[in-house]
């Protein structure tokens, strides 16, 4: 009979889980982790699957099958060093399963699971029975363990809780000496600044330094991640975006980090219409095009759709992303201002070359690429700046995934609404574009900024907030 040391949980894992994070058995501290044997053969059906889902099941049994050397995986294996984490694979009872409700005793994966965590309560030695946590991502097994007095709970270690996001930038009252000395000297030294703004400022964030005296007085600045002093925003202020102003303070030291070249990732969440995209482009197509700061400007997003998918679309690799990229098509032609010209261009369709494509004009020059993310495992990209649109849509992994591809020289740039997300196996907690912005928080060559107020339109503005 296998015995539970006081104060360790029992922790019993769905399949969706270990699909989700391969690693999550290491996540649960000294736990004593479970898998049953209906989640083994589950992850060998989809061990296959072409996407991250196969790659993931393979990934779980590459990591299963190397803790066999550690000892009978039935028995129980040491996870860590002290022993104190252990992982075995249990299996379903019949008995057991037929103390379930009948209409969960006709098997199946699920009511197996069940049935693996109501033994668990039993078989764990003697005295009080241990805690039993089913730890799944299904929230209808949730409800099923609730309904036969088992505990559940969501997978949360790689969870960000929304409104706690790191937002970016902050506003802090100081004296106006402060202020002028800023103006002045070009930097100033946070220690500087209220302690609790000092303890808590993170690399790279932007700051509003308002006028004690009169708050409608402010001055913009930016924590300098390699100095790690407050400087002002420099590289906007020396940049020439052409029609391309920001609007508000948010896009301000967003546009200052996108042009900072020492800042090399870059995450921008915020809801519809607040520019998110738009800066990201502008600042890309400055850099390349104008500053040749880097070789071109590389441009993917997920291929999710909004609604039900309208079947296989014809043509060639560029012709089938070309309904994906239309929003970048889009905002190119606010920026050179095709969108106006290609409405009076009359003389150019009387002669019948139709109207200009700064779309196509860019990728002939070998300044613009699109890169279908699908196949974007296995590449290495130097010296580009790269646009990751729609990244909300994305897992953890696939980000991850994404980053890794980073050569020498290139910038990158996550942009993202996390309340407007079309992938199902993912949610505004748990989706890789608030995962990334959270775990690289503190870092001195990345940037985040959370942008609140939309820009496109009164009635975009409306919908985003109302509806």
């Amino acid at each position: 009979m296998k015995v539970v040391a006081m104060g360790q949980r029992v922790v019993v894992l769905d399949t969706n889980v270990l699909l989700h994070d391969p690693e999550a058995p290491s996540n649960f501290g000294s736990d004593r982790i479970v898998v049953p044997i209906q989640v083994i053969e589950e992850i060998d059906r989809f061990k296959r699957d072409p996407s991250e889902k196969g790659r993931n099941a393979r990934r779980v049994a590459r990591l299963l099958d190397g803790l066999r050397e550690r000892g009978n995986l039935a028995d129980g294996v040491p996870l860590n060093t002290d022993g104190s984490a252990t992982l075995e694979v249990a299996f379903c009872r019949a008995e057991t399963l037929a103390k379930l409700p009948p209409e969960l005793q006709g098997g199946g994966g699920d009511n197996n699971i069940l049935a693996v965590a109501l033994e668990s309560i039993q078989s764990m030695g003697l005295g009080e029975p241990p805690e039993v946590v089913l730890i799944t991502k299904d929230t209808n097994l949730r409800i099923k363990a609730d309904a036969v007095g088992l505990k559940a709970e969501d997978y949360t270690s790689d969870k960000v809780a929304i409104d706690d996001l790191f937002p970016g930038a902050r506003s802090v009252k100081v004296n106006p000496a402060l202020i002028n000395q800023l103006h002045q000297n070009g930097q100033l030294d946070i220690s500087d600044l209220p302690s609790d703004d000092v303890r808590s400022l993170q690399p790279n964030e932007g700051v509003t330094l308002v006028n004690a005296e009169r708050p409608d007085h402010t001055f913009l600045a930016r924590q300098n991640g390699a100095s790690g002093q407050l400087k002002p925003l420099q590289w906007l202020q020396r940049s020439h975006l052409g029609r391309m102003k920001p609007r508000n303070r948010e896009q301000s030291f967003a546009l200052d980090l996108l042009l900072d070249p020492t800042v090399e990732l870059v995450t921008l969440v915020g809801k519809a219409g607040t520019g998110k995209t738009l800066l990201a482009i502008a600042a890309g197509l400055h850099q390349v095009a104008d500053e040749h700061q880097y070789a071109r400007l590389l441009v993917t997003r997920p291929p999710i759709s909004l609604g039900k998918e309208i079947g296989f679309l014809p043509g060639s690799l560029e012709e089938k992303l070309a309904p994906w990229m239309q929003p970048i098509v889009d905002n190119l032609d606010f920026l050179t201002g095709d969108a106006v010209k290609n409405n009076q261009s009359e003389d150019r369709r009387r002669h019948g070359g139709g109207p200009k494509s700064s779309w196509a004009d860019l990728r002939g020059m070998g300044l613009l690429e699109v890169e279908a993310i699908n196949y974007i495992r296995g590449r290495s990209i130097p010296h580009q700046f790269m646009v990751v649109d729609e990244a909300q849509n994305l897992t953890p992994h696939e980000v991850k995934t994404i980053v890794t591809r980073v050569g020498e020289g290139t910038k990158i740039v996550f942009t993202g609404d996390p309340y407007q997300i079309d992938n199902p196996y993912v949610d505004a907690e748990s989706n890789g574009l608030t995962w990334l912005a959270e775990r690289l928080k503190g870092q001195t060559i990345v940037g985040h900024m959370t942008l609140k107020r939309g820009e496109r339109s009164n009635l975009a503005e409306l919908a985003a907030n109302m509806l």
